[in-house]
């Protein structure tokens, strides 16, 4: 049933515990807040990118959708001046 688990994709709490134990075993204990910071820093940039790319894609959208509700300056109707008429 443990086997179960861990090919889900979900650790047990031991299994988190192994995994904590071999990278405190290969990085030692004064590199770990070192890789942290580095991987929150990393992780904040990461959640600013895909924001301001959401922001980007719903600006396109909001654009498209302005072009289709208003005319272009093509279409719009002139005035015409009556001295140029024919």
């Amino acid at each position: 049933m443990n086997l179960i688990a861990f090919v889900s994709g979900l650790p047990s709490g031991s299994e988190v515990l192994l995994i904590l134990v071999i990278v405190l075993v290969l990085f030692g204990a004064k590199k770990l807040p070192e890789l942290s910071r580095s991987l929150g820093k990393s992780l904040g940039e990461f959640k600013k990118g895909k924001e301001d790319l959401e922001k980007e894609i719903c600006d396109v959208k909001t654009g498209v959708r302005e072009q289709v509700t208003e005319p272009d300056s093509d279409e719009k109707k002139e005035p015409k001046d009556p001295s140029l008429s024919d």
